[in-house]
């Protein structure tokens, strides 16, 4: 076990949220160019590439990592994750990267109030609260009412949703497989499903589009890298609340790169989402250890 250190971990973690920041960028640029189920492929055949190098240097290799009691349950979580990169890259063509960040980040709250009714985990009244402020945010987010309602955020918030989904069967998973299991099946299930439905729609790229094609795969293999070394050197719980940064710096990139625009709207929503978002997170902390 590798020895904890918070800071180290705080700062892989803001990496990780760099460099995935980076990697939606990227593929706002390219599924704006090509079809996004293409896209989506080939970035699961490097991932599925450096997942199996990831898990052949392990105890046990390959062999190891595949082994599993749930073999159903790790196979739907692979073809929900890939899903849910194919319907949250379209929101990045259809909506941009502030808005659809904006609106994603609720998915902490998803996953909170899906708890309860799927792993049978109590939430209390105050994270009950935090819930209902946080989705008060996505509200003025959207703003349904006020103005002509934009029907592309549905795309960002059934992304959120089956993100929740999945981190919830990762829970459900991790009660009897490893955190290398898990791995391995979201890479390899996911280069299947995204081979068997991308490949239909292959399209010609010029050599500057296969260079930032390697750009996003590298980014791909590089984040989980890193997010795998800030769990590894420091608890989830301290680390996760700077993944948020990733809002921040995803907008930076659209406002600065592709002209989006910051509304008020969305930036007031966005602050409400994120900080309900993390009072969840200390209450599900406080649980933990044994203070709620």
């Amino acid at each position: 076990m590798a020895v904890q250190n918070t800071k180290l971990g705080i700062w892989l973690m803001v990496a990780t949220s760099f460099v995935f920041a980076m990697q939606d960028g990227i593929s706002r640029h390219l599924a704006g160019e090509y079809n996004v189920l293409m896209v989506v492929m080939l970035r699961y055949w490097f991932f599925a590439a450096f997942v199996m190098a990831v898990a052949a240097r392990k105890a046990g290799g390959l062999r190891a990592a595949a082994a599993t009691s749930q073999p159903g349950v790790q196979i739907f979580r692979g073809v929900l994750l890939a899903a849910e990169i194919c319907v949250m890259v379209l929101a990045f063509v259809l909506l941009g990267l502030v808005e659809s960040h904006a609106v994603f980040t609720c998915y902490p709250l998803l996953v909170a109030a899906l708890s309860g009714p799927i792993l049978g985990e109590k939430v209390g009244w105050r994270r009950w609260t935090a819930i209902g402020v946080g989705f008060a945010g996505v509200l003025i987010i959207l703003q349904p009412g006020f103005r002509v309602f934009q029907a592309e955020a549905l795309i960002a918030l059934a992304s959120a949703l089956m993100f929740a989904l999945y981190g919830l069967m990762t829970r459900f998973a991790a009660r009897k497989d490893t955190a290398a299991t898990s791995f391995f099946y979201t890479g390899t299930v996911g280069a299947v499903v995204m081979t068997a439905v991308g490949i239909w729609f292959w399209e010609p790229m010029t050599p500057v589009d296969w260079a930032w094609m390697a750009l996003l795969c590298v980014t791909g293999a590089t984040g989980h890298w890193l997010l795998i070394k800030a769990y590894d050197v420091a608890e989830a719980s301290a680390v996760q609340p700077f993944a948020y940064l990733q809002l921040v710096f995803a907008a930076t990139l659209g406002i600065t790169v592709f002209g989006e625009a910051l509304e008020w709207n969305v930036a007031l929503g966005a602050a409400i989402v994120v900080a309900a978002g993390l009072f969840t997170l200390l209450r599900a902390r406080a649980k933990e250890r044994g203070q709620a």
